[in-house]
């Protein structure tokens, strides 16, 4: 589960609204990390684990990839994947070398209290490290074999092997329509492709963005999942099968289609069928996490606090993307049997064929950009294929990354807001150390005769503002999208400027970052949209409604007709003090105060709303707020307002002098620039 209540996110998110919003007005406490039990490593043939992540600290990370041979959808045939580079075989000494170095000056800088780490190497786990503290309230140190970390959205791979293990058994189908599954509702048609398991494994089921009460602070909160989706399944804004939009209801939709499938609970199919076989005796996919290993969960913290402060245990109300918590001795164990063909000492949780293809390439938007592999981020990292997922979750920053060529797996965890730098770093220079570069590698591609043509075309770099895919458009979450554009321009020589760097053009549509870190695509939808991919996300190109310039000019137009509206009490008081008669009709003077009211309740609004979003809005992950719900009856009142002023002015006009009906025609065209803003962003009515 990925999700931003960090203050430095809230910071930004709420500094760009008020470039839209208030510019127009003018108006370790821990102590440094050490090795807790780097020698305490569980010895080579002892009880291992597994790991999983989200989308967090390898999001932004970026790869260099290499050409492939096709976008590959079906299942039909096999390419089998290229050479891999050179290796650096990994001992003990040497990474605990490494990690003792690395680990305790950036948890420091970061202000995190603690990290674990496991890494792998074949069928054995090499190295097993805990560095800080896993509760800086207790004072309780980072145990690899015993602390549990909550490992986010990595829970999502246990919920894609899971799918995995119904699809070998033939109870799920990867491309039939998952209404096909689903008992008490239905997705719905809203385009004639279906949602299937394969859209869900690699996030193009066109899902948007929903963060909003996707969390919980009691297990008394958490309905059932079949409840929970019934009532909260996002809307579908895209065709399925046509661009990445990572979507934490997708994945939760994938584990209730297991649970209805085996007939058993998520969290019970992933203790029986994948926790147990894999030997992971610590780690639970239950909330609360049982009593017997709850002593020794570690607490995530919030990094911009001084002292640090806890984060409290939050519930998730989608489990399969988030829930699971595990040591990072079990997450060895996972990645063992990930490298292994499914088979962890004498268990299988996978056959051989199945965990082969579960590792084929299932989806990219173009066959040179970095993809999806039935859940796993398909990437490569110096000339390496590697397969990842990171995850974010309330005070914890997870990666899982998996180099298969070298056979070589890693984990982290670290239990601090700050830690999305820390492990995206510590992940690249562990990479370069153990996998460092060579020969490149291709991903390994599901491709077939059958397989349909790709459904995006290539086109030229437009200029503009850019929003990730992975945004809301139904909601009051859509003004979201207003807070972080990124501006795309294009130089004269071709150059492309984006997202703080340059990309220099390599022929046949590709763009390759000046660090050769990541590539750049521009494609374009069957209904038009267009979007910048890369290797990482990808990016939709904003419409001129939606973009900042056209908002800050529609806010600043309402904003000086809003100033203006004090006029109207000043020019009252001024003719009272004067002991002036009144100079227009009775409905004149209250389509004048109706106007200039509702000019009023409009900055007000809209300054409330800056307020809301400068302060912790990780309230919005149990639900809407009390002081949003109540906030978002102001535009109502504005609109109630500026219709009885309407009314008031067609009665009273005839009465009023020519330079009273100008200022009440500038009233109007500033109250109809906010409810246009209102009206676009969702700001009318309660759209959760």
């Amino acid at each position: 589960m990925r999700i931003r209540s960090s203050r430095p996110t809230r910071r930004a998110a709420a500094g760009v609204l008020a470039g839209c919003v208030a510019v127009p007005f003018l108006g370790l406490a821990a102590g440094p990390a050490r090795p807790a039990s780097a020698d305490t490593a569980p010895p080579v043939g002892g009880p291992l684990s597994t790991a999983a992540s989200t989308g967090g600290p390898l999001s932004t990370t970026g790869t260099t990839t290499t050409t492939g041979t096709a976008t590959a959808t079906g299942d039909t045939a096999t390419t089998a994947s290229a050479g891999s580079g050179a290796c650096a075989a990994p001992d003990r000494a040497a990474l605990a070398g490494f990690f003792d170095r690395a680990v305790p000056d950036r948890l420091t800088r970061d202000r995190v209290p603690g990290a674990v780490v496991s890494v792998v190497a074949g069928d054995r786990a090499v190295f097993t490290g805990g560095y800080g503290l896993a509760d800086t309230r207790r004072g309780v140190a980072f145990d690899p074999a015993r602390s549990l970390v909550r490992i986010g959205s990595i829970t999502k791979l246990f919920t894609w092997t899971a799918v995995m293990q119904q699809v070998e058994a033939g109870r799920l189908d990867l491309d039939a329509d998952v209404n096909r599954y689903l008992k008490a509702f239905k997705v719905p048609s809203t385009y004639p492709e279906p949602v299937t398991l394969r859209t869900l494994m690699d996030h193009t089921a066109g899902f948007e963005e929903r963060v909003v009460g996707v969390g919980a602070r009691t297990a008394a909160d958490v309905p059932p999942l079949g409840e929970e989706l019934a009532e909260h399944l996002p809307t579908r804004i895209r065709p399925p099968g046509e661009i990445s939009a990572y979507s934490n209801h997708g994945a939760a939709l994938a584990g209730h289609l297991v649970a209805e499938v085996t007939g058993e609970p998520y969290d019970a199919y992933v203790q029986r069928h994948l926790l147990a076989p894999l030997g992971m005796t610590r780690s639970t996919a239950a909330e609360p996490v049982p009593g017997h290993l709850a002593a020794d969960l570690a607490r995530g913290h919030d990094s911009d606090t001084d002292p640090l402060k806890a984060v409290p245990f939050t519930f998730d109300r989608l489990p399969p993307d988030g829930s699971i918590s595990a040591t990072a001795g079990d997450m060895a164990n996972f990645m063992i049997a990930q490298l292994n063909g499914g088979r962890f000492r004498g268990a299988a949780v996978l056959g051989p064929e199945t965990a082969e293809r579960m590792h084929r390439r299932s989806f990219a938007a173009d066959p040179r950009l970095g993809g999806y592999a039935h859940g796993f981020m398909d990437r490569t990292f110096n000339g390496h294929r590697v397969l990842m997922h990171d995850g974010s979750w309330e005070g914890f920053q997870s990666a899982l990354v998996l180099v298969p060529g070298c056979d070589l797996g890693l984990f982290l965890s670290a239990n601090g807001t700050g830690g999305t730098e820390t492990l995206g770093e510590l992940t690249l220079a562990f990479l370069d150390r153990f996998a460092p570069p060579g020969a490149a590698a291709e991903p390994a591609q599901e491709a077939g005769a059958a397989a349909p043509a790709p459904p995006l075309s290539r086109t030229a770099p437009q200029a503009g503002f850019y929003t990730p895919t992975r945004h809301n458009e139904s909601t009051i979450e859509k003004i979201l999208v207003l807070l972080g554009p990124s501006r795309l321009t294009v130089d004269g020589d071709g150059t492309v400027r984006f997202k703080g760097a340059e990309w220099k053009p390599r022929g046949d549509g590709l763009y390759v970052r000046a660090d050769g870190r990541d590539r750049l695509v521009f494609l374009q939808g069957r209904d038009g949209r267009r979007y910048a991919a890369t290797d990482g996300p990808a990016h939709q190109l904003m419409t001129a409604a939606q973009g900042p310039i056209l908002n800050l000019v529609v806010l600043l137009a309402f904003a000086v007709a809003a100033v203006s509206a004090l006029a109207v009490p000043v020019a009252a008081l001024w003719r009272r003090v004067r002991r002036r008669p009144a100079a227009a009709t009775a409905a004149w003077r209250a389509a004048r105060a109706l106007a200039a009211g509702a000019a009023g309740a409009g900055l007000a609004f809209l300054a409330l709303l800056a307020v809301q979003l400068f302060g912790d809005t990780g309230d919005f992950l149990y639900g809407p707020t009390t002081g949003m719900q109540v906030l978002l009856a102001v535009p109502l009142m504005v609109l109630a307002m500026t219709a009885a002023a309407g009314v008031c002015t067609v009665k009273g006009w005839r009465g009023a002098g020519v330079a009273a009906r100008v200022h009440q025609v500038v009233l109007f065209a500033g109250l109809a620039a906010l409810v246009w803003f209102l009206w676009q962003w969702n700001l009318i009515g309660w759209r959760f």
